[in-house]
């Protein structure tokens, strides 16, 4: 996300017909270029990019204009969708005379402003007082302009591009400037900082942070960091789906919610450009729309959702489980659900690590892509989020190369996401490869490929490799406490059955619930638990699942 100079409302449109797109987007240059920036995509799932893309930087967007027969996603799924990003712009549906009673109905569906047939020449008597129109609407009662927290950093520092990755992931609108630019020397000299303390943020009331924590850039942007009680019904360890799903069906069923996340609400799945088979999404969505949706709707039923709060031990105190925090404080509730989710497992090999954040990312780092145009870029795995982040990533780059180690994407991958891959002409898939070695001295230059048949080495440059390579549970923090296997994923329910008995160690005369872990009132969800199915829909069932069975342990307290 770089800086840029223009500030003015934004028109979009999108129409998948070039023709007609570049039409729509000249008329409206010609009458409104002053005054409003003109936007133009060819596709729904871009026209989303743009407005996401336009949200971080805190730009306001007047009106949606969109055409309704486009073969990816209809304009009407695209204005659904685009609501959730700007809710208060306004929404015209281009269609042609046949489509009219779809256009009426979109007026309930997406609360549509207007629709416009097919064609408008001329401009000025069918088309600009339309416009003219709902600018006039929007500019009546328009947005309050979204004030922006700069981020000052260095392109290959690792700290600044964890800030900038926590920031995005937070949904916290803000602006980056390179320590280099002009702008960048300026910030730095009005906040009394310079290149050797970086990154250095600025919040939109002026508080000037050095090389700040998480914890102090969630305190400073209006995340909540401490819980607001000693005491709850329910804790919910994690915020991916799983936690998510809980909180949601915990609050809305009255009991006191908390939900404690150590980074960012979505978990991996928040990191993914496109969940493409998640049921209800036809067109795909991508993990920080379906996160946003998820987070703002458990907001919505009361629950409460404390950021920045790493969980570092688990104690059972009579009827009550308490929580412990790594700066020594801890909360405690009735009962707890454990959704810590798993963690992407790290390369080892020369170089890879002190070159992490400088060019090697774990997990998709999206605020890094647009930074990838017309580069040859490099992904390692054979699942499915490294196939959706090879599939974006494709967008931006020359090349896309798939570094996977077995002899076939189909091992792993689902067989939707294969055909994508395969049909893909700048992706390139590379399997029995391994990547043993990173180059580079600031920065990544180059990394070593291995065969892992014949052994053979081969060095290629590249400054961006991105790593998928399965997951490690993050459970430590329950040693001692919480039975897990021999990989550390939790085990619940009839995985605590020894030659299908209850046993000696568990305390009551009932067995354990599906969900529930060998310390009665504390249940396992999602990617944490022993044997999970590792897909978004299944830890959003779990979820749901482990409130249910949290009411039945209340029930007998």
């Amino acid at each position: 996300m770089e800086a840029t100079s223009t500030r003015k409302p934004a028109l979009l449109t999108v129409d998948d017909d070039p023709a007609v797109s570049r039409s729509v987007a000249r008329d409206l240059r010609r009458r409104y270029g002053d005054a409003y920036r003109v936007v133009r995509a060819d596709s729904g799932p871009l026209a989303l990019d743009a407005l996401r893309d336009l949200k971080l930087r805190g730009d306001q967007v007047a009106v949606l204009l969109a055409d309704h027969r486009m073969p990816e996603m209809t304009g009407i799924e695209f204005l659904e969708q685009a609501m959730d990003i700007y809710p208060q712009a306004r929404r015209v549906l281009l269609t042609a005379y046949a489509d009219t009673d779809v256009a009426i109905d979109a007026v309930n569906v997406v609360d549509l402003d207007h629709y416009l047939l097919k064609p408008w020449d001329p401009p000025e008597e069918k088309f600009y007082p339309v416009i003219d129109a709902q600018l006039e609407a929007w500019n009546a009662n328009p947005p309050r302009s979204v004030a922006e927290t700069k981020v000052v950093g260095h392109r290959w520092s690792a700290r600044s591009s964890e800030v900038r990755e926590f920031l995005a992931r937070n949904q916290v609108p803000y602006r980056w400037y390179s320590s280099d630019s002009p702008e960048g020397k300026r910030l730095l000299d009005v906040a009394g900082a310079d290149e050797s303390a970086l990154p250095v943020l600025v919040t939109t009331e002026g508080t000037v942070l050095v090389c700040p924590t998480d914890g102090e850039i969630a305190a400073q942007v209006g995340l909540a960091v401490s819980p607001a009680e000693r005491f709850y019904d329910l804790v919910v360890i994690g915020g991916g789906p799983a936690g998510l799903s809980a909180a949601l069906y915990g609050a809305s069923e009255g009991l006191r919610t908390a939900l404690v996340e150590r980074s960012a609400t979505g978990g991996q799945a928040g990191q993914s450009s496109r969940i493409e088979n998640y049921l209800g999404f036809p067109d795909g969505v991508s993990g920080a729309q379906l996160t946003d949706r998820a987070r703002r709707q458990a907001l919505k039923f009361g629950a409460e959702i404390v950021m920045t709060r790493d969980a570092i031990g688990l104690e059972v105190k009579g009827a009550a489980r308490s929580v412990r925090f790594d700066d020594g404080t801890s909360v405690e509730a009735h009962t707890v659900i454990v959704a810590s989710g798993v963690a992407y497992r790290e390369l080892d090999g020369p170089g890879i690590g002190a070159l992490t954040g400088r060019g090697v990312y774990y997990g998709s780092a999206l605020t890094e892509a647009t930074a990838c145009e017309n580069q040859d870029i490099y992904v390692v795995g054979g699942a499915n989020s490294a196939g959706q982040a090879a599939m974006y990533l494709s967008r931006h780059a020359r090349s896309v190369t798939l570094v996977v180690r077995s002899a076939s994407l189909s091992l792993s991958m689902s067989s939707y996401l294969v055909e994508q891959v395969e049909a893909n002409e700048r992706i390139r898939v590379r399997t029995q490869s391994e990547v043993v070695e990173a180059v580079g001295d600031d920065h990544l230059e180059q990394i070593v490929l291995r065969d892992t048949v014949t052994g053979h080495k081969e060095s290629v440059h590249t400054g961006w490799l991105f790593v998928f390579i399965g997951a490690a549970p993050l459970t430590t923090w329950l040693d001692g406490t919480v039975t897990r296997d021999e990989h550390g994923f939790v085990c619940a329910g009839h995985d605590l059955l020894v030659e299908g008995k209850v046993p000696s160690s568990w305390p009551l005369d009932r067995p354990p619930y599906h969900l529930e872990t060998s310390v009665p009132g504390v249940f396992a969800a999602g990617d944490v638990r022993a044997e999970s199915a590792k897909r978004v829909a299944s830890a959003v069932g779990e979820g749901a699942m482990a409130v249910m069975l949290v009411h039945r342990y209340l029930e007998q307290l």
